[in-house]
């Protein structure tokens, strides 16, 4: 039987209509803005565009990722119903959420030693974490049971490949990521940062890049790379953007074009207060597996790794065989 509980964290920026429609439990991260504390509930308590203006007019923010006692309470009605749960977390690199889910579950296994709780790093953040559950979904919706789709979630979160990049490099000054000379010597030469996840889940510089128009040809160039089965991909495409949806659509009209065979429209998402910043964009699909480089970088949160400018995300990657609808490397 496939009764199970799966679930995320508020990190995998999708709606909350998308969510409930796949049946997608999820937990809420924390942020404030001037002091005020707020729950990353996709929009509700504040608007997207209200919290990213308000960020570009200079207004302190902070991110909380969710705590064991946070966990506990979240998981114990499910388990009292007598369900199973599958939490997948947002990546490690970036965030010690999972640790704390981990906690939880081995406290609440002392309480239901009856029950299963798996909890999965995803190594992956904003709308490519949600393509992962979106294709969780599709297998259980399918009838996997929960361990297998637990399983399968291991062998596979690594070929969702996620790329970003930003054309405002003032957040990337503000949050210590770069000096103020060369963020005034980058948005002078109008340099756009172009960053991908590598396999362990952390945020790594790539390429410098001169030129919107320039850096949305290489995030598309990338997906064309890595995507399964190159422009023949046949799986779904999601994009986060952050106060920026033309750069978004224009990647997105882009991507429709070189990639014919796609599963539908390609869909763009919010980067959440969490992970989000003024001009952030992000493309996500399904592809290879990741690997292969390992910078040593200090692991740092999650707000001072992604407020960057203006910009796109996207993810690329493959879930499976080159058939199979999901865009995810």
């Amino acid at each position: 039987m496939n009764d199970f509980v799966l679930s995320c964290c508020s990190t995998a920026d999708l709606t909350a209509e998308h969510f409930a429609a796949r049946d997608i439990h999820y937990i809420c991260f924390h942020y404030s803005l001037n002091g005020k504390q707020y729950a990353d509930d996709l929009g509700k308590s504040m608007p997207f565009d209200q919290f990213y203006q308000a960020m570009a007019d200079g207004a302190e923010t902070q991110t909380s990722q969710v705590n064991v006692e946070e966990f506990t309470a979240y998981f114990t009605p499910f388990l009292e119903q007598g369900k199973d749960i599958l939490h997948v977390t947002l990546s490690s690199g970036i965030s010690g959420v999972y640790n704390s889910a981990c906690v939880a579950r081995e406290e609440l296994l002392q309480k239901y030693p009856d029950r299963k709780i798996y909890i999965v790093d995803s190594l992956g953040a904003s709308s490519g974490y949600g393509l992962l559950m979106d294709r969780l979904a599709d297998l259980r919706d399918k009838g996997e049971d929960v361990d297998s789709v637990y399983e399968w979630a291991l062998a596979n979160r690594l070929r969702l490949h996620h790329w970003f990049f930003s054309t405002d490099l003032t957040f990337y000054v503000k949050g210590g990521r770069i000096s103020k000379a060369s963020g005034w010597f980058g948005t002078v030469l109008n340099i756009c940062p172009l960053l991908n996840m590598d396999d362990q889940g952390r945020l790594v510089p790539r390429s410098k890049i001169r030129g919107k128009k320039a850096v949305i040809k290489e995030i598309v160039s990338r997906m064309e790379q890595f995507a399964d089965g190159g422009t023949n991909y046949n799986g779904k495409c999601y994009i986060s953007n952050s106060a920026c949806y033309e750069d978004a659509r224009a990647v997105a009209d882009l991507v429709e074009q070189k990639f014919p065979k796609l599963n539908g429209k390609v869909e763009i998402n919010h980067v959440g207060t969490t992970i989000g910043g003024p001009v952030l964009l992000g493309l996500r699909a399904q592809g290879i597996k990741r690997g292969g480089c390992r910078p040593n970088r200090k692991r740092e949160p999650a707000l001072r790794l992604f407020r960057g400018g203006r910009g796109l995300c996207f993810v690329i990657g493959r879930f499976g065989t080159a058939a199979e609808t999901s865009c995810a490397k």
